[in-house]
């Protein structure tokens, strides 16, 4: 089966916007000067200043606000009468791929990032502080690979037995946003020590993820469920949800129910389900609004799973 994610999509699911983000930032307060904000700007380089009031923040002013300033005639003027109040802001355990998506829609240049639970400024981030931290996890990605020995194969060869299946189980609570994905992330840990191909452990780790995200978004929680054999992986992802109204529409790339509060979060992108798909070699959804949801996912490790 052909794969249809690669290395870097893997990694940008599993990492965080604080594994990318720039923590030590520069800023500047609504009553500085323009003035000094250009000397700031200049003299760090930069092309975007988070504005800070207190502990939080009150704006955030760029490098086409300072042009507007300068155009203007550059008169001595303070940085709240230029910047914008209430900017556009990202969290830090965010995904990476959330972060992506808001560049892509949004266009902007930076964002600020937010610690979710205290709301105080804690990074900002750029399309170029993405691309490094893809990198960074890239190289180490595959200096553990070059490095394990372990195969998959040997693990269960060397057990005698009729049949070997190993079973692990995770409990996902919904709207817990702050531990989502972690069950895929331990689960992906747990497959490499096992030595499964990489390519495998990508279409596990992309379809699992989505099946958690699905249970935390979308219901109040529910177990997933992981079975591995010489043959295949199992996933069973089952929650007490109020089920899928029509599963064929859900099916559609960009169809989603998510609260608009959750989207707001960066979530609910209607990619879930169709992604779960592209990923796996078989995939069965029952869902009733009693007995909620139960998508069932299998992916073929194959004979020979020498990496």
């Amino acid at each position: 089966m052909e794969t249809r994610f690669d290395k870097t999509a893997e990694i940008l699911f599993e990492l965080k916007v604080e594994d990318a983000m720039k923590k030590d930032v520069i800023t500047v307060g609504p009553g500085d000067t323009m003035t000094m904000l250009n000397e700031a700007m200049s003299k760090h380089r930069l092309s975007g200043v988070p504005v800070i009031e207190g502990d939080r923040l009150a704006g955030i002013i760029s490098i086409s606000d300072l042009i507007a300033w300068l155009m203007s005639g550059g008169k001595d003027s303070l940085v709240k009468d230029w910047m914008v109040k209430e900017p556009q802001c990202l969290f830090s355990d965010q995904p990476l791929i959330h972060a992506i998506k808001r560049f892509d829609q949004l266009r902007f240049g930076r964002f600020p990032v937010l610690d979710r639970e205290s709301g105080k400024l804690v990074g900002i981030i750029t399309n170029g502080d993405i691309i490094l931290g893809t990198l960074r996890k890239l190289e180490h990605e595959y200096n553990e690979e070059e490095v394990r020995q372990y195969r998959a194969s040997h693990f269960f060869q060397d057990i005698n037995a009729d049949r070997i299946d190993l079973s692990l189980s995770f409990t996902i609570a919904g709207k817990d946003f702050e531990n989502a994905g972690n069950a895929s992330t331990t689960m992906k840990k747990n497959l490499k020590r096992l030595g499964i191909r990489p390519e495998i452990i990508r279409r596990t780790a992309i379809a699992s993820y989505e099946a958690e995200m699905n249970m935390v978004i979308y219901t109040s929680g529910g177990t997933m469920t992981f079975n591995i054999d010489s043959e295949k992986i199992r996933i069973v992802a089952k929650d007490s949800g109020p089920g899928i109204e029509n599963i064929e529409l859900a099916m559609q790339e960009g169809y989603t129910t998510a609260e608009p509060w959750v989207r707001e979060l960066g979530f609910g992108a209607g990619m879930g389900l169709p992604n779960i798909k592209k990923c796996s070699d078989f995939m069965d959804i029952q869902s009733t609004p009693v007995t909620g949801t139960t998508v069932t996912i299998e992916i073929i490790i194959g004979a020979d799973n020498e990496a």
